[in-house]
């Protein structure tokens, strides 16, 4: 898919001191130097817009993605997402040493890695959907993970297996709690709960709503026929977006419910209007 041009901080990997080689010549930098691949080994992990305990998060990384750390410092790893090419920092610590290419995807909204083949063991280590792992082996209902632990076999989808309907899996989040800058099963925003569907079903997707109005789907022309919308159309705010149920009713996480919420699109567009985010900017379908 294509991708934001220009030198965008959140998808371009440069500071006034240092950048990543390949933007060489088109961002000015101290100095430029490779990334090292490395592996994210909690169940999520923040990133932040600086390298502060307390700065905003901007985003999650989940188990198993990959992370390209362009520096680390004070116990601080500055890199770019391989997901979807954002910038950030994280804590050093949640990252593995090497990259483990993953046979599978978590399909199920939240499961767990258990020490042993026994759903009796703990502790628990949770996992949310879209964690990559690499199956090693199997025992049981249980397959053996690379790293160590069992997951319940059911609950895993080979990586390339897909879903056909991802506002089902938008679904699925119902009643999360909605939290800036989640993209898990524990909490998420509103570009988050996008991002999460649209991955089950094989659509790339990136982060921020401004990233995917611009890059997702095909914009319904304008003067917008509100009677006509149909399952799986995006209806974009100056902010926010959600996702259209069927011809009345939308799904999306937001801070008026403070969660995941279904609820008709024309009392979510009169509320929303008063708010800073002010009317509908357009509505993008996928063909």
């Amino acid at each position: 898919m294509s991708r934001i041009r220009g030198p965008d901080h959140r998808l371009n990997p440069y500071r006034d001191d240092l950048a990543a080689a390949h933007l060489r010549g088109e961002v000015k930098a101290a100095r430029f130097v490779e990334g090292v691949d490395r592996r994210v080994i909690l169940p999520n992990l923040a990133l932040l817009r600086e390298p502060e305990p307390a700065a905003p998060m901007d985003t999650q990384l989940l188990f198993g993605e990959t992370f390209r750390v362009y520096e680390e410092k004070n116990g601080w790893a500055w890199g770019q997402a391989a997901l979807d090419d954002y910038v950030g920092y994280v804590d050093a610590k949640g990252l593995g040493a090497r990259v483990v290419n993953p046979t599978h995807t978590l399909a199920a909204l939240r499961s767990f890695i258990y020490p042993k083949a026994d759903l009796k063991t703990r502790p628990a280590t949770p996992l949310s959907m879209n964690a990559k792992l690499k199956v090693t082996g199997a025992k049981g209902n249980f397959s053996e993970i690379e790293g160590g632990g069992f997951v319940f076999t059911a609950h895993l989808a080979p990586i390339g297996a897909h879903v056909r309907d991802f506002v089902s899996v938008a679904e699925e989040f119902t009643g999360v709690p909605y939290l800036w800058g989640g993209r898990d099963s524990l909490g998420l925003d509103c570009s988050g709960l996008v991002q999460m569907s649209l991955e089950r079903a094989g659509i790339s997707s990136l982060r921020d709503t401004d990233m995917q109005e611009a890059t997702l789907g095909e914009p319904l022309p304008e003067p917008i026929d509100f009677t006509s919308l149909r399952r799986g159309d995006l209806v974009f705010w100056r902010g926010h977006v959600g996702i259209m149920l069927d011809a009345e009713r939308m799904i999306h996480a937001n801070a008026h419910h403070m969660q995941v919420a279904v609820e008709r699109l024309d009392i979510a567009m009169s509320r929303i209007a008063r708010s800073d985010a002010g009317h509908v900017t357009s509505i993008k379908r996928f063909t």
